[in-house]
């Protein structure tokens, strides 16, 4: 599958702040502290995968996942549209200001130093922000082309930023990256069908709606028909899709990184299975794995990444 247009490899570099004062290491350690604390709170799924990377990479991605979750909180409150925006507005200034050596806050602060080390284009952190905005201005898609700008810019963009910390040494690793995070936007997207609804927002895309004869009506009733579901097979489809070229991602990383993208496309693929033995049925309670089930498959397919990997042929 061709891979969206991404950000270049290296643009906006961080200004290094000094590290050489014993009190900035002291701020630094309690800024990944807190984002640590973060990620544990909020991330679910992601936190088990996460517990699978090296202690230094895995400081980095928490980093990363509490600016991702600044960026989703700050569209998520009940305040006014405006209020979001500005909210965004000052989450983009307070990054501008990270990568001029400047940050704002504990989130920020370690943010910079993992760009520093990590050699992360501001413009995939951007592009969260961008992805994040969209829902407060988009609550309907034409076709799956809109739907796929959006699954990048708050999905796979994502991607590429663990892709930088986690390292590769071949580009190829960028498609399946951005392919594995549309994989895990799609099932997120079949999943909250209601919850999505309740706020206003329809991610299936109008037109295959209206192929498959489903209304935004029927869907507001909460009809699970022959038509529903022959219209989220179709989305499970093209999310397989995804997960088979995004699962080629593995042998381009090393044994130690692996491990977690493995996780969290195992754990994703399975709350699809899930979705799919239930014959979609989505609209009443949301399909979810329980702790004892997260951590089997974290450990099985932690495993599993361990044996050697060959690459796929282009």
């Amino acid at each position: 599958m061709a891979l969206w247009p991404a950000p270049p490899n290296r643009d906006s570099p961080v200004t290094p702040m000094p590290t050489s004062s014993i009190e900035l290491k002291s701020e630094l350690k309690s800024a990944y502290e807190a984002c640590r604390t973060i990620t544990r709170r909020e991330a679910k799924n992601f936190y088990y995968a996460f517990l699978t990377l090296p202690a230094a990479k895995r400081r980095a991605i928490y980093a990363a996942y509490a600016f991702c979750r600044h960026c989703d909180d700050s569209v998520d409150e009940e305040t006014s549209t405006d209020a979001k925006l500005t909210a965004l507005a000052d989450l983009q200034s307070n990054l501008d200001a990270a990568y001029s050596g400047n940050p704002s806050s504990p989130v920020f602060l370690a943010l910079a130093d993992v760009a520093q080390q990590y050699e992360i284009p501001q413009a995939y952190f951007q592009g969260v922000i961008r992805g994040v905005e969209s829902d407060l201005v988009k609550d309907r898609f034409q076709n799956f082309d809109e739907l796929r700008e959006y699954c990048y810019r708050v999905a796979s963009v994502v991607g590429l930023i663990c892709l930088q910390i986690f390292g590769y040494e071949d580009d190829d690793a960028k498609e399946y990256a951005v392919d594995l995070g549309l994989a895990m936007q799609l099932t997120n997207i079949i999943r909250d069908v209601r919850e999505d609804l309740d706020m206003g927002r329809v991610y299936l895309p109008q037109d295959e709606m209206a192929r498959f004869g489903y209304s935004e009506e029927d869907l507001r009733n909460g009809v699970r028909n022959q038509a529903f579901m022959d219209l989220m097979q179709f989305q499970s489809q093209r999310a397989r899709g995804y997960f088979d070229c995004g699962f080629k991602l593995l042998p381009y990383l090393t044994r130690r990184s692996r491990a977690c993208p493995a996780v969290l496309g195992a754990l994703y693929s399975k709350v699809l299975d899930r979705i799919e033995a239930s014959e979609y049925n989505v609209l009443e309670s949301r399909v979810s794995l329980s702790k004892s089930e997260k951590i089997k498959i974290t450990a099985q397919t932690w495993l599993g990444s361990m044996l050697p990997l060959s690459r796929p042929f282009r």
